[in-house]
């Protein structure tokens, strides 16, 4: 587990991709010595959502306090550290520079080792923290504000993207039809939550299955159904109840969401199943996807809550086993804001 020796391996992981300021002491990949994470939500959410400028202005607020108060936590000094993880992409370019620069610097400083991280690596690394016997190979469906993908993980470090969003993410159209309902940001918690009372039959939205044998999603075509029911409701003067609208919209979503991650790793002949991202903490998703592989005879690992959303644990875990690897960084390391999975830039 800790790469061939009796020496516990810590990773100071940094996380700034869009507007959490995270850091976080993991031991080996798997235990969680301090994850601390500073959230903007209440800020951004006078905009209706995230703001970049806004966002990076108060990384760069927060991260000193954030690293301190993870070494504080943890009980370690940066002497114990044996390496620095960081996010270099995908996300917000000014909000990645942020954790980078600090990363960089902590680690010209005290001469340690740069592990840059990719973003949703970190999201399906939660999964060893959450369960510390869980190991490749499993597919994972990765469901966030920015991606939703389904990978085939053969190995620590190795992916295989067997199908992507084509247009809006799961988690972005949350946002967008909370908005059209009239429900603000952040979307996925408010429209999970009106959709426990509503009725996932009262409106017939599009479960969009793309063509045979793809594992791709769109849900763009699905936002702008919801947009035109709404619209046509209120033109006829009818009246809209805004917690079917949530959970027929949620039903749409799961449904898909479940099916291709069931049958993708039928055709891989997997019987592991990982969720990660932000809404993989949607608890109708974990339900469904609960149900399906137990009907399937499938095993399936989820992270807690707080290990879906935003947070450098994540990363520290993903950092170690890029570390044991052989990974590492030089100083000229940049954000990448559109890295792509498996790549090494």
């Amino acid at each position: 587990m800790n790469g061939g020796d009796n020496k516990d391996i810590l990773i100071l992981a940094i996380e700034s991709s869009c507007d959490e300021t995270a850091a976080s002491v993991v031991k080996n990949g798997r235990y969680v010595l301090s994850n601390i994470i500073s959230s903007q939500i209440a800020l951004h959410t006078l905009y209706g959502g995230v703001v970049p400028e806004i966002a990076s202005r108060k990384h760069i607020e927060n991260i000193d306090s954030v690293i301190q108060q993870a070494l504080k936590e943890a009980n370690v000094t940066l002497d114990d550290i044996d390496a620095i993880g960081v996010t270099y992409g995908p996300g917000l370019v000014g909000a990645l520079l942020v954790g980078l620069a600090e990363a960089k610097a902590l680690a010209f400083a005290t001469d340690k080792p740069l592990v840059g991280v990719h973003h949703i690596e970190g999201h399906i690394s939660a999964n060893y923290i959450q369960n510390v016997n869980f190991e490749p190979p499993y597919m994972a469906l990765v469901v966030s504000g920015g991606h939703t993908n389904l990978v085939y993980v053969s190995d620590y470090g190795k992916f295989e993207i067997m199908g992507a969003t084509r247009d809006d993410a799961a988690g972005e159209a949350f946002d967008k039809v909370a908005r059209v309902i009239g429900m603000g940001y952040p979307g996925g918690p408010k429209i999970e939550k009106a959709a426990r009372n509503g009725n996932k039959d009262a409106i017939q939205f599009p479960h969009v299955f793309l063509e045979d044998g793809s594992y791709d999603f769109s849900f763009s075509g699905l936002k702008s159904a919801v947009l035109n029911y709404v619209n046509k409701m209120k033109m006829t003067g009818q009246k809209i109840v805004p917690e079917d609208v949530a959970a027929s919209f949620q039903y749409s979503v799961i449904d898909v969401l479940v099916k291709k991650t069931i049958k993708s790793a039928k055709e891989k002949g997997i019987t592991k199943i990982a969720m990660a991202g932000g809404v993989a903490s949607n608890s109708t998703l974990r339900e469904a996807m609960k149900a399906a592989c137990d009907k399937n005879g499938f095993s399936l690992n989820i992270p807690a809550p707080i290990l879906c959303t935003d947070n450098a644990a994540m990363i520290g875990s993903a950092a170690y086993y890029e570390y044991i690897a052989g990974r590492r960084d030089g100083l000229e390391l940049n954000a990448v804001p559109n890295l792509k999975l498996g790549e090494r830039i």
